[in-house]
């Protein structure tokens, strides 16, 4: 069925017009993105099949041009549109970061945290250096792995913080498996961390895992 043949009040364009972004499923948002489908393959089918085919909007966010290519349909001017929308999403986020004291929209952080680390396969560490006025000056992915105290390396991330003048940080990684309760091994990372950044004065204002669908803040549970 194509996506003219469907009532009205069903068509994903007038369902938005009506209703607003919020009544739309995330398939059908997407079907408005995409436009057409192929024959015996609308529109509305092609964003369910982006939808299953990588878990859902999270692991969407976190798709290439050539992940896509997966997904019978979509060309090369379909595929270009949804990342460029993607990335239109974690530059509004990161915006809202440098422009703003970082704690003064706690939702926003993590947000972006998710939306930079959520859905990746494999663990990622990553700092948000910050200027005076906890301000994002960059958000940096540090290392990756199995994340313990030996695979992270104070020094290199100390240096980093000299050369972008940082006055404090923030400190995240991603938790694949889905459990965001900080681990031992999370905790003592942390302070390890805290220690050699506290030699060059540069404060450590926090400590998020983050998964697919939150972000666990270190600071809030007494972790830090």
């Amino acid at each position: 069925m194509l996506l003219k043949d469907l009532p009205e009040d069903a068509r994903p364009r007038e369902k938005l017009l009506a209703r607003g972004p919020g009544a739309l499923s995330d398939a059908e948002l997407l079907a408005l993105l995409l436009r057409t489908g192929l024959p015996g393959k609308n529109a509305l089918q092609m964003g369910q099949e982006l939808v299953d085919t990588f878990d859902g909007v999270a692991g969407l966010l976190h798709t290439s041009a050539e992940d896509l290519k997966r997904i019978k349909g979509l060309g090369p001017a379909k595929r270009a549109e949804l990342v460029a929308v993607l990335e239109l999403a974690r530059r509004a986020l990161a915006r809202q970061l440098q422009d703003k004291p970082l704690f003064s929209t706690p939702q926003a952080v993590r947000d972006y945290l998710q939306l930079q680390l959520g859905s990746r396969p494999h663990e990622i560490f990553a700092v948000l250096f910050l200027d005076s006025q906890h301000r994002l000056i960059a958000l940096e992915e540090l290392f990756r792995g199995t994340l313990t105290q030996t695979s992270v390396y104070p020094r290199e991330v100390v240096v980093r913080a000299l050369a972008l003048h940082a006055s404090s940080v923030v400190l995240a990684h991603n938790h694949p498996s889905g459990e965001a309760r900080p681990s031992r091994a999370d905790e003592a990372l942390t302070q390890t961390l805290k220690a050699a950044l506290g030699l060059v004065d540069v404060r450590v204002l926090d400590h998020f895992v983050v998964t697919s669908t939150q972000a666990v803040s270190m600071a809030e549970l007494g972790l830090l």
